[in-house]
């Protein structure tokens, strides 16, 4: 079997090596980027953005029986680490289940920002069965969600909606009857152009991509709004007294975010604030749930 990444979630199914054997065979266009490395092992290299999205294609369709492609400059997901989260909101889900996690339609999911990729409601309805209702400020990447979920027959699952407002997150996009069970959110990280620029170049530095290469690092509003995760998610926080969902969640990529998320938790009197902790090889990162349920 190999070695087991045993910081991903115990149900996660990419917590081994890669299959590329099997990899290639759903997905052939993937052969042409699999080399053997220095250590004897096949792999790909990850600072060629056409090998990241080939394994993707390949592994959506191994796992989850999807079929999937990206454009160019949309964020391109590491699927273990999107799985992962999928996976840990489903064990919050199970708290007020016996134990057990819900599965089904009957079971309503909101992605705050579901991107041209799509991936979070893929993953979810193909693990669990859930629908979806995904939320996005950019026409083209919900064009690119739709023809995603057109291509899957899984229009009865997820559905896609347009946020007008810049300013508002949950308001004015979900109707004040409607229940859902929990949403989830990857919010932009950086605060600044500059600062997701920084960012950017480090990463691609670090994975050895030289400049003016083609990356799929993500657009502009995938990858920094005014403030930060903090400002975002702590609009979130704001808007979510208003909204009729059993859990709220958001990926929050750094520790000191916390301190000042916490306090806005207390503010609004949430009833229970849970910090579960993920990390994929070197980069941790965590979720903050917040519930006003008792």
């Amino acid at each position: 079997m190999g070695p087991v990444k045993t910081e991903l979630h115990p149900r996660n199914p990419h917590r081994g090596l890669y299959d590329f054997n099997r990899l290639i065979k759903c997905c052939p266009e993937l052969s042409k980027f699999v080399k053997t490395n220095q250590y004897g092992n096949e792999a790909i290299d990850f600072a060629n953005p056409f090998a990241v999205k080939a394994l993707n294609k390949a592994i959506l369709i191994l796992f989850y029986n999807i079929k999937w492609d990206l454009p160019d400059n949309f964020l391109c997901p590491p699927i273990p680490g999107r799985a992962d989260y999928i996976h840990h909101i489903a064990d919050l889900l199970s708290i007020s289940n016996n134990g057990a996690i819900p599965q089904g339609k009957g079971v309503r999911v909101l992605d705050i920002g579901v991107g041209a990729n799509c991936i979070y409601p893929l993953i979810g309805y193909q693990e669990f069965g859930w629908s979806f209702v995904g939320t996005e400020i950019d026409p083209l990447a919900i064009s690119c969600a739709e023809e995603i979920i057109k291509r899957n027959n899984l229009a009865d699952f997820i559905e896609i909606r347009l946020q007008t407002s810049l300013s508002n997150i949950f308001q004015g996009i979900i109707g004040t009857n409607e229940m859902f069970d929990i949403s989830l959110c990857n919010p932009p990280f950086h605060s600044s152009p500059g600062e997701a620029k920084a960012a950017t170049t480090r990463k691609n530095k670090n994975l050895g991509i030289k400049k003016g290469s083609l990356n799929f690092g993500g657009k502009s509003n995938e990858l920094w709004c005014p403030g930060g995760e903090v400002a975002f998610i702590s609009q979130m926080i704001k808007e979510s007294v208003h909204i009729n969902c059993k859990w709220f969640t958001a990926l929050a990529s750094k520790v000191n975010s916390l301190p000042i998320l916490y306090k806005a938790l207390d503010k609004i009197k949430a009833s229970q604030v849970r910090t579960l902790d993920m990390s994929q090889g070197q980069k941790k990162s965590r979720i903050i749930a917040w519930t006003f349920s008792s």
